[in-house]
């Protein structure tokens, strides 16, 4: 009797402990998303934006599916999208979410879509903000956040990691370190070491290189970007440390500008040439190295050759590389949608770090959580320290302010202007 009660007990034990193990799986497993609506609720929710395909976020609305199979949920290109979403969110099919920038907001013409927006910061959504990095999101005056970003972008370059390690060279982190670089990779018979779009100011490798280290000379300056926003024609004299800068950066020989205007454009041709092989640096943007991987296949050179490639800072500040964080895109919620409800559960899904980072992964963007190292292709920018990171968001450069520093930098760049020149034209570009 005595054994057969003792086997009676341990059976039991196991089987008490597997039950605990199989809760504790079933817990684990639901520490994500938990549905707060009934999971049987029927509605259509459509999104707006400017992408011509957004399969990153179609993917996330399987996703979504699977907890609320009977919700459609549809994504629509907008034609001049800038100059219609007034129209559009005004209209009898408004939307139920949309995009935004920043950059609409306190402008006349992009009222309205700030007026349309819930305000997500509201406690009550249940938004995981915590997850995102706080310097991406948009400082308003009255503290309401009208959208929320769910891609970020930068300024930098695609390294060919392979020709680093063929010649044994390490990737530069400081000015002096990417200048010797340069010298080495053309001793070695690399006729352009770096190379990068020049055909425009928009985006121009001038711009990607010397925009961050502009910001890191003002960041600090409450005085120096009122003056700079206000276009006020002495702030010219706050862009000397960068103008300088890029003019140095020509003159040690770290790019052939010649060369650089043979790409036609900062995106596919950038790409395309970069996957030639021969070019251990290319410089660009976030929004170009999201192209990357589909144009792999389109590279004969690349297809027959491939080779690993990572994008970094460019380290063109004397003691390090900064790392320019802004947002990419955004999310708004038009208030006045008749599903209010359901748009609002599928942004408190989308908002977590596990889906905006397969998002970003999946769209091949910048993800704007605050863990950067769960991708490869963007992990040295969560190794730059926080001291060193810098978001217009934040310390509060406008797009008009920006729009006269890339001119400016074009300018002495292109040769059209002096430095001097440049600084007294502020304003006026």
């Amino acid at each position: 009797m005595r054994k057969t009660m003792c086997m009676f007990l341990a059976v039991l034990m196991i089987l008490g402990l597997a039950a605990c193990g199989s809760k504790k799986q079933e817990e684990k497993a639901e520490e994500g998303f938990r549905p707060a609506l009934d999971t049987s609720a029927s509605c259509k929710i459509s999104v707006v934006g400017n992408y011509s395909n957004f399969e990153a976020l179609e993917a996330e609305f399987d996703r979504f599916n699977e907890y609320y199979p009977n919700v459609e949920l549809t994504f629509t290109k907008v034609d001049d999208y800038n100059n219609m979403i007034g129209t559009v969110l005004d209209g009898n099919e408004a939307p139920d979410i949309y995009v935004s920038n920043s950059w609409m907001y306190g402008r006349e013409q992009y009222k309205a879509s700030i007026d349309h927006a819930e305000d997500l910061s509201d406690p009550a959504l249940g938004l995981d903000l915590a997850c995102i990095r706080p310097n991406i999101m948009l400082k308003t005056d009255d503290g309401t956040l009208p959208m929320v970003p769910v891609f970020s972008n930068t300024y930098g370059m695609l390294v060919n990691n392979d020709l680093f390690a063929k010649e044994g060279l390490s990737i530069p982190t400081t000015y002096t370190e990417l200048v010797a670089v340069c010298k080495a990779f053309r001793e070695k018979g690399y006729e352009t070491p770096m190379m990068g779009f020049t055909k425009e100011e928009t985006t121009s490798l001038f711009t990607v290189t010397s925009y961050p280290f502009f910001c890191g000379t003002v960041a600090n300056d409450a005085e120096a970007v009122a003056k700079l926003n206000a276009l006020d024609p002495a702030a010219g004299e706050y862009m000397r440390p960068a103008l300088e800068k890029i003019v140095q950066f020509l003159n040690d020989g770290c790019t052939d500008p010649d060369a650089c205007a043979e790409i036609e454009n900062n995106y596919e041709a950038v790409i395309l040439r970069f996957f030639e092989g021969d070019i251990p640096m290319m410089t660009c943007t976030g929004d170009t190295v999201s192209g990357t991987k589909k144009r792999e296949s389109r590279s004969e050179a690349f297809t027959a050759d491939p080779f690993t490639y990572t994008f970094v800072p460019v380290p063109i500040a004397d003691d390090g590389a900064y790392f320019l964080d802004i947002p990419n895109l955004q999310f708004s919620v038009n208030k006045e949608s008749p599903d209010l409800a359901m748009a609002n559960e599928f942004m408190r899904f989308l908002v977590t770090s596990r889906e905006l980072n397969e998002m970003a992964q999946s769209k091949g963007l910048l993800s704007p959580t605050k863990d950067l190292s769960f991708n490869n292709m963007y992990a040295a920018f969560g190794n730059i320290p926080d001291a060193r990171i810098l978001s217009p968001e934040e310390f509060g450069l406008t797009d008009d302010a920006v729009l006269q520093f890339r001119r400016a930098v074009y300018a002495v760049c292109t040769g059209a202007m002096t430095v001097d020149e440049a600084i007294a034209q502020f304003g006026s570009f």
